[in-house]
């Protein structure tokens, strides 16, 4: 008789399979538009997740994503831009990203999203990662009329928008309890 092989979930993330130095910045150095993000990753206690990975996907100042199947090809690419990163949490939880604020991007139905910037969360306790996108707090109308922020109950979408600062945008993700993240299915 063979046992059943007991459940495995996403993390801990290991150095050794992590070695992206820089993959937290999304933007050259020394851009003078670059912004920083930060945040910290919240378990359903509200305490800190310290071996979560956050990973960003998203288009340039311009609303054009670096990817061959952008449908926005008529738009510029950005040198030193990345549109992709990836950051582990430290031992408080907290995250951080330089990028650069993207552009509206089309949407699937017509029409245009507001600026945004997706985001997957990997942590211990996952079978798979999670999926939230991160609104600008200087989009208040844009962000009114966004056909993927109307699907999140009203109550809960500014959760969903970034807080300014100290000089950087804020956002915090909590993966469960009272004040847990709206996440979508992928």
């Amino acid at each position: 008789m063979t046992l059943p092989t007991p459940s495995q979930t996403v993390g801990p993330f290991f150095h050794i399979g992590l070695r992206d130095v820089g993959a937290d910045r999304l933007v050259a150095p020394g851009d003078p538009e670059a912004t920083r993000l930060v945040g910290t990753v919240f378990d359903g206690r509200g305490e800190p997740v310290n071996d979560a990975l956050v990973e960003l996907w998203q288009a340039n100042r311009h609303g054009r994503y670096d990817h061959p199947e952008d449908p926005g090809e008529e738009l510029p690419l950005e040198p030193g831009f990345r549109g992709f990163g990836r950051c582990r949490t430290d031992a408080s939880g907290s995250y951080r990203f330089a990028t650069v604020k993207p552009g509206p991007v089309p949407h699937p139905g017509g029409g245009t999203q507001a600026p945004h910037i997706n985001v997957s969360v990997f942590a211990r306790g996952l079978l798979k990662r999670v999926v939230t996108r991160i609104y600008f707090p200087d989009e208040r109308e844009a962000n009114e009329t966004d056909a993927v922020l109307s699907t999140v109950e009203p109550g809960r979408r500014s959760a969903l928008v970034a807080r300014e600062g100290d000089g950087a945008l804020r956002f915090d993700i909590h993966l469960q309890g009272e004040r847990e993240t709206p996440f979508f299915d992928v």
